[in-house]
């Protein structure tokens, strides 16, 4: 059995999707969240029979760059007292529903969320500027990278 399959990559994923579900984090910033959900929603993305490799595909770069992108905005959002509960790790859930075909895609997806989580919360211990800066950035390049899927993947 090779090295990359089997029960070690599913303890992986169900271990990383507990450690999401233990960050408390929430946001306020509903219009540019309803653009990355409404992009995600009527993208289709889900896997396909046909699909020529069933664990990597054409976008996947971008998916883990959102991935990404949502883990930090759900500290943040939380760290600047937006008041939102688990919507941002909520989002993230619809699109691990979507995406998540196999337990090494979930695993992927899950990896990158808590990898943006954990890197601002190393870096931010209360709301400042820079902080709301960054939230206001990441917000704009979710909503850019969701358009961009948009177009290149209709």
């Amino acid at each position: 059995m090779p090295p990359s399959a089997g029960p070690e990559s599913d303890l992986s994923a169900i271990a990383m999707q507990r450690s999401v579900r233990k960050a408390p984090l929430g946001g306020t910033c509903r219009n540019a969240v309803l653009a990355v959900l409404l992009a995600f929603g009527t993208l289709g993305l889900t896997a396909n029979a046909a699909t020529a490799a069933p664990d990597v595909k054409p976008y996947d770069d971008r998916l883990l760059r959102l991935s990404e992108i949502l883990g930090a905005i759900h500290y943040l959002r939380e760290l600047c007292g937006a008041n939102e509960g688990q919507y941002w790790r909520d989002r993230m859930r619809d699109l691990m529903d979507a995406e998540g075909s196999s337990a090494l895609r979930r695993a992927k997806l899950t990896r990158a969320f808590n990898q943006g989580y954990r890197s601002y919360s190393r870096t931010y211990n209360t709301c400042s500027p820079s902080a709301q800066t960054a939230i206001t950035r990441f917000l704009s390049e979710g909503s850019s990278l969701s358009e961009g899927l948009l177009k290149a993947f209709p």
